[in-house]
């Protein structure tokens, strides 16, 4: 370390890996509005939080599957911080978010915009729903980061259409509803289509069509919205690609041949 540099703090860094997740590989530089918003509540310079977010790319094994190095000099508490939040996705990215309503001195409800009406005034139930709520908030941005905000199938890039779909369904694995390679970027009609099991991706990340949708390859519509995916490889993300796990469950589960 340089002389005059301070040592990151584990709340700093666990704000940096945060951030590292919900924005697009291509945006980790010092002109980032995020990384700059950030660099201003924590007292570092915007070069600093776009270098440690730099590091942290180096310990992503998408990335590295990738050939992309990132940098080399990253420290023991970066790859403990890293490694504690890839394998704890049920934990971690919460806490993230309320370090991140602290430092900005706000409340979790107003930094992801949920609706206080909805919401009991105190109590258990309201924990459990804000919790709830800022995972689904985080999951979406940083799902959506990693497909630089392109719908997996059809390419759309538009983000008010995009959902962050899982692979394996929310009910039916609690400890990885968070985790980013349980998670696709897809349009509104085919994450439907995905979830009642009518079209699927496989562990070589292509795309099946179910037969239901091939008995109806008369319509128009379903050859515009369906058929003409059928066997094409989906656009991969630059950062946590699909578990291959995940997507044999889903092919072997949900999917109606």
């Amino acid at each position: 370390m340089k002389k005059g540099q301070k040592l990151w703090s584990r709340e700093e860094l666990i704000l940096a890996i945060s951030l590292y997740y919900k924005i697009p590989f291509g945006r980790l530089h010092a002109r980032n509005p995020d990384i700059i918003q950030l660099s201003t509540l924590i007292g570092r310079t915007p070069n600093s939080v776009a270098y440690k977010l730099v590091n942290f790319a180096s310990l992503d094994p998408t990335l590295k599957a990738r050939g992309i190095k990132g940098a080399y000099n990253v420290s023991k508490q970066d790859k403990e911080i890293w490694n504690k939040f890839y394998y704890n996705w049920d934990v971690l990215p919460f806490e993230s978010e309320k370090l991140l309503a602290k430092i900005n001195k706000t409340t979790l409800e107003k930094l992801h915009d949920i609706d206080e009406s909805e919401l009991p005034k105190e109590g258990k139930t309201r924990d459990q729903l804000v919790k709830a709520r800022v995972n689904q908030s985080f999951f979406r941005k940083s799902v959506l980061a990693a497909y630089n905000n392109t719908c997996c199938i059809t390419g759309i890039q538009q983000p008010e259409l995009l959902i962050a779909g899982h692979i394996k369904p929310w009910k039916d694995d609690i400890k990885n509803r968070l985790n980013l390679r349980n998670g696709i970027a897809i349009n509104g009609l085919h994450d439907k289509a995905f979830d009642a099991g009518l079209i699927t991706i496989t562990p070589e990340y292509k795309i099946r069509i179910s037969s239901v949708l091939k008995k109806q390859n008369k319509a128009l519509v379903i050859t515009n919205y369906f058929l003409r995916y059928e066997n094409k490889k989906i656009i991969l993300p630059s950062r946590f690609l699909p578990d291959k796990e995940f997507l044999l469950y889903h092919n072997q589960v949900k999917f109606i041949v």
